[in-house]
């Protein structure tokens, strides 16, 4: 497993030199063969969907019920078309997916999903909760025109129609795009303040073919970027910040597909002078469940997640041709959605039958459960949640 992980950083190096932090963790995370997120070390627990340390969509249904919401409200906001696409980026196991479908929204007839996951451990796991259906069905017209002259048409009212794609699919669409805990896993090139610019942390091997960091003279252009993702907050000698270059192609390619609705993001993010207090610490590892420190111990078999620079995100967003229309905590959001409302209605249940004890009060006391979680300032609820919409 992290063998072959280890392998071929080796391999990496020593024909190329010391590579980059987002190589390194490219390779670590999405080797197809022996990446955390793809490969064999996800089958004892890791893996988006199924992490190392729980995402909203896991705590319970409640996540995925007030998401069903927002997506009414968006199609709403956009006219009601049908077809609504929704195309969720990361989609790890479906369980979002499965969920949002399962509370019956009032979109539902006219939805089209979209599960973007490149693990095939992942996509067998939602072809298990879903009925995933041929692409060609989900994204293009089904029914031929009036007459051999007229374009085919989608045909309205099949929803909710599930489909699966290794990637964000071609052509242009409109609904919501959604990525909840996507960002943070997305490779970032890392740079540390000189006495005169910045320097590159890149990946080498020391004499006992053991990872470590080299630091190198940054490229213009990657310096240039680090004092924008440093905005206006004071450097000091020694301060590391990320440069996430992924993020950009990603929200590139959002705004090329989407002609029409929003972007969600849902993660970890931070401003660019809460990122300089926390030291090295934006950068974090998990194992087991357990925050770890070394992201080069054991490459492979450990997730490896960096807050989002806010303002850097605001930037690269306005680059994509995307203007944000909302940025507020998750806490904040679900309780605009009414999540108060349906804690109220779990609460009254749980209150009603819980001298019988049967699935209907459980799931009623665990909606409270489920809140607590959700809006907990000092864990999920911190969440930022980022609304975009094409400018």
């Amino acid at each position: 497993m992290a063998l072959g992980v280890k392998s071929q950083l080796d391999e990496l190096i020593r024909r190329n030199g010391p590579i980059t932090f987002a190589e390194f963790q490219s390779v670590a995370l999405y080797d197809p063969e022996d990446g955390f997120f793809s490969g064999a070390a996800s089958t004892s627990g890791a893996g988006r969907g199924n992490r190392d340390f729980i995402t909203s969509p896991e705590v319970g249904s409640l996540f995925g019920v007030l998401l069903a919401r927002f997506l009414d409200e968006a199609w709403v906001r956009l006219g009601s078309p049908d077809p609504f696409f929704v195309v969720e980026v990361g989609a790890g196991n479906g369980r979002l997916a499965q969920t949002i479908i399962k509370s019956e929204p009032s979109c539902s007839s006219a939805l089209r999903y979209v599960l973007v996951e490149t693990s095939e451990r992942q996509i067998n796991e939602q072809r298990r909760r879903l009925s995933i259906e041929p692409t060609d069905e989900v994204l293009g017209p089904v029914v031929p025109g009036q007459d051999l002259d007229d374009p085919p048409e989608f045909l309205t009212g099949a929803g909710p129609l599930v489909t699966a794609l290794a990637d964000l699919p071609a052509g242009a669409i409109t609904g919501v795009v959604l990525a909840n805990e996507l960002l943070d896993n997305l490779p970032v090139r890392v740079v540390e303040r000189s006495d005169k610019s910045w320097l590159e942390v890149r990946v080498g091997l020391d004499q006992h073919s053991e990872l470590v960091e080299v630091l190198v003279p940054a490229p213009a252009d990657l310096e240039r970027e680090a004092d924008l993702v440093a905005s206006d907050a004071p450097v000091k000698l020694g301060d590391r910040l990320p440069v996430p270059e992924a993020t950009e192609e990603f929200l590139a390619q959002v705004s090329e597909l989407l002609i029409g609705g929003e972007v969600v993001l849902i993660d970890y993010g931070a401003t660019a002078q809460q990122l300089l207090a926390r030291g090295f610490s934006w950068l974090r590892t998990y194992s087991g469940h357990t925050r770890g420190s070394d992201p080069y111990d054991l490459p492979g078999t450990r997730d490896i997640t960096c807050d989002v620079p806010l303002e850097y995100l605001a930037l690269l967003a306005n680059r994509a041709g995307l203007v944000i229309t909302q940025e507020t905590s998750q806490a904040e959001w679900l309780g605009e959605l009414g999540l108060a409302d349906l804690v109220a209605e779990g609460k009254a249940v749980w209150n009603e039958r819980s001298s019988i004890g049967d699935l209907e009060a459980l799931a009623g006391r665990s909606r409270v459960n489920e809140a607590e979680a959700l809006t907990d300032l000092s864990g999920l609820g911190g969440h930022r949640v980022v609304i975009l919409k094409p400018r």
